[in-house]
């Protein structure tokens, strides 16, 4: 892993956090009216976006920019923007789970990291703008809900426990329904509760067991697998490539929750 000697991961910490903040203050304002106006569509009616989506990327794009004008940012409204060679990289989701926010459903995040050249993250942060909570953590200092250090779960076994997923997109992705048969039949509750960056953090936050993505997105998934890693959680893979799965699991469970998605995806 490679990182600039000069950068400060607290500094980016501090900065990520001053936008987390301000984002769900702007998220939960715009969300008070809703259902949302101006919603329009991307590459299809489950692919929406609106004015806020946009609004909070490009404020943050602004912030990071003079904070920090050697580093690159990838967004999910407005794309890469290229950085210094062998700078590291901002990811960015202004409002993950964009439906539920246009609806009137109030479970959507605001996700920020920073990660190496090498894709290592090193810094996330994911907030809640309807519960006020503020998921973050810095590579090697541990997870922290609303500055309170947070753990995974010390369960050992799936059965009575709650488990989340999420669509790939509107779809079910591979092997999610054998997966579900096999949840069903060992009594975990699962949740599809409509934003990535939220349900990853629910296992660094001990409430629920796991989180399976099929389809993993840097932009939205990053800061919160690096949250939940710090919590003590277990990436299976410790890194994904684009649209590879992801498993985050406590990890009294991670060796049964693996078998499961295995034996699920076969």
């Amino acid at each position: 892993m490679s990182v600039e000697p000069e950068i400060s991961l607290e500094r980016a910490l501090e900065v990520a956090t001053g936008l987390a903040d301000w984002a769900a203050r702007t998220i939960r304002r715009a969300g008070a009216s809703a259902p949302v106006d101006e919603v329009r569509e991307k590459d299809g009616p489950a692919d929406i976006v609106t004015d806020t989506d946009e609004l909070v990327e490009r404020h943050v794009r602004e912030v990071l920019g003079e904070a920090f004008p050697a580093h690159g940012i990838v967004g999910e409204e407005y794309g890469v923007t290229e950085g210094a060679a062998n700078a590291p990289h901002w990811v960015v989701d202004p409002v993950d789970g964009t439906t539920n926010f246009a609806h009137g459903i109030g479970w959507c995040s605001f996700s920020l990291g920073l990660a190496a050249p090498d894709g290592t993250p090193l810094v996330g942060v994911v907030a809640d703008p309807w519960r006020g909570e503020r998921f973050s953590a810095v590579r090697g200092g541990g997870a922290r809900l609303n500055g309170r250090p947070v753990r995974a779960a010390a369960h050992t076994g799936l059965t009575g426990h709650v488990f989340l997923t999420e669509w790939a997109a509107h779809a079910h992705w591979p092997g999610m329904d054998a997966l579900l048969a096999e949840l069903a039949a060992r009594h975990c509750t699962v949740r599809v509760m409509g934003s990535t960056a939220l349900s990853l953090a629910q296992v660094a936050a001990g409430r629920a067991v796991a989180t399976a993505i099929g389809e993993f997105h840097h932009v939205d998934g990053l800061p919160a697998l690096l949250i939940a890693t710090e919590a003590g959680a277990v990436a299976l893979p410790e890194l994904p490539v684009y649209d590879q799965p992801l498993l985050l699991a406590a990890p009294g469970v991670a060796a049964e929750a693996a078998e499961l998605l295995r034996r699920a995806r076969s």
